[in-house]
């Protein structure tokens, strides 16, 4: 096996093997890997733009049943710190996020015991009528599967009342790491991976935009993550023609302060170079997804600027409000300047886009360009 041909295969787009993926994530350096990616990343997207989009996060509520051991947000239903987000709660964060050009929601939060698909139709319903062109960016896999699982319904039932109730794009998240005996450990309460993977199935024969995440740096293997690739790039080549599939994949290093795993021992084993060249060979090994996004949130600018040089072309979004990977740790802030500034710092035009990787303009003299 020689490096040379696997490049080559990786070029022309054509799916490598795991043995393949192992071999060149363990002999080759992490210049070459970039090298190679970025190579990848001008058939994909051909030029000199990088993606960016201004969203806020809203957490539904805080209470999960997941029991995930890298996560300090969570609490249970009798907690004093529980909550649910109320109507008028969700108005002042929507008027903040419209009055710095946002459009969007990353509506989130925990597999709460009370809550089924009657709560979160009604909440939908009632953000699009009071905000029509907001857009809804929520819930994920493992609250789908818990979803139907709760309401004895298919993950196709569930996904389209959601849709018609407002929701416009499932986010990947929940995927960890996308083994069972990874899962079983540190989201014991979470779906499994073929339940996680068959959601998306849905979505996908459904034409809804969806993204794929991964968690690294804990207890997973190398085998584990690369394995975790070709799941996402299996279920891609399943989608029908012209769907969305997949648009774009964001890896990110486990945040370690004051979690459970922490407390067992796991500690974050993620370095800078490590997230360059999982970055690298997540562009390589996913020759069928188009974006491939840097996660500065968690790894920081600098990190995510030489991952635009390496395969990534999307620089995320300014996360209005994030709360669970920065109660882990996660401490990197950029406002849209700032975003801006970097994505130019590191020799490229930044762009404003919408979920689904459409160019946009942002409204009013607020612009991402």
């Amino acid at each position: 096996m020689r490096a040379e041909d696997i490049f080559k295969r990786a070029i022309d787009l054509k799916p490598l093997t795991l043995e393949e993926g192992m071999f060149i994530y363990e002999k080759v350096s992490t210049n070459d890997l970039m090298l190679v990616a970025n190579e990848c990343r001008q058939k994909h997207v051909p030029g000199n733009k990088v993606g960016g989009i201004i969203d806020r996060n809203i957490n539904i509520t805080n209470v999960c049943i997941s029991g995930c051991k890298f996560c300090n947000f969570h609490c249970k239903i009798n907690d004093d710190v529980q909550y649910i987000t109320t109507i008028d709660e969700y108005c002042e964060k929507i008027d903040e996020l419209f009055a710095v050009g946002g459009r969007q929601i990353l509506a989130q939060g925990g597999m709460h015991p009370k809550l089924g698909l009657d709560f979160y139709t009604d909440l939908f319903s009632e953000l699009k009528l009071r905000y029509p062109t907001l857009k809804i960016h929520a819930l994920g896999p493992p609250e789908v599967a818990f979803i139907a699982t709760k309401d004895r319904k298919s993950y196709r039932y569930i996904l389209e009342k959601l849709v018609e109730a407002g929701l416009e794009s499932l986010p990947g998240a929940g995927a960890e790491i996308l083994s069972d005996r990874v899962r079983k450990t540190i989201s014991p309460g979470k779906c499994n991976t073929q339940e996680w993977l068959d959601v998306m199935r849905e979505a996908h024969k459904m034409n809804l935009v969806t993204s794929a995440t991964m968690m690294f740096g804990h207890i997973e293997t190398k085998e584990e993550r690369l394995e975790h690739l070709i799941n996402l790039r299996q279920v891609q080549s399943e989608k029908p023609n012209g769907n969305h599939g997949f648009v774009t994949f964001v890896p990110w290093p486990f945040m370690d302060e004051g979690t459970v795993l922490r407390n067992e021992g796991i500690r974050n084993t993620s370095t800078a170079n490590d997230y360059l060249r999982l970055t690298a060979m997540s562009r390589i090994m996913l020759n069928n997804v188009k974006n491939i996004q840097a996660s500065w949130l968690t790894v920081g600018a600098a990190t995510g600027q030489l991952c635009l040089h390496g395969g990534a072309n999307d620089f995320g979004s300014i996360m209005m409000e994030e709360n669970v990977v920065s109660a882990a740790g996660a401490s990197y802030k950029l406002d849209s300047q700032g975003i801006q500034q970097a994505i130019s710092d590191a020799g490229f035009e930044p762009q404003y886009r919408n979920q689904a990787y459409e160019a946009e303009t942002l409204p009013g003299e607020i612009k991402l360009v």
